[in-house]
């Protein structure tokens, strides 16, 4: 699974770094098989620069443990709620990706509801 960090557009890279950092620390305590940074080739087309921190990309590898990937997707959206900025994060399994934002609860409800139903079954 791929996560990509999209920030506001005047947000400078050193603030991107530091967010990215943030999300990466609080999916770490999941229990995630593991977690790092993602190599050039998964990061979106069209991305600025070359280091995936600043880029924004995280690359997580889910464990067998019931649970784990709406966990993840809930830890996502909790730190989307927290955040002062409009940043987005866009979320990629086998090519499908969902982009999580701060929205109304209903609509990020709905959204997430349909692209868990997708891949709960992975």
């Amino acid at each position: 699974m791929a996560l990509v960090v999209v920030p506001d557009a005047d947000v400078e890279p050193e603030e991107v770094e530091r967010l990215t950092r943030q999300l990466r620390t609080e999916l770490a305590e999941l229990d995630v098989e593991s977690i790092g940074w993602a190599a050039d080739d998964v990061v979106p087309a069209g991305a600025k620069g070359s280091d995936p921190v600043t880029l924004g990309a995280i690359v997580v590898a889910l464990s067998v443990s019931g649970g784990v990937f709406t966990a993840l997707i809930e830890t996502v959206r909790d730190w989307l709620g927290r955040q002062s900025g409009r940043h987005r994060v866009s979320v990629t399994i086998d090519g499908d990706t969902i982009e999580l934002e701060r929205a109304s609860a209903d609509q990020q409800r709905d959204i997430v509801d349909a692209y868990l139903r997708r891949h709960s079954k992975r």
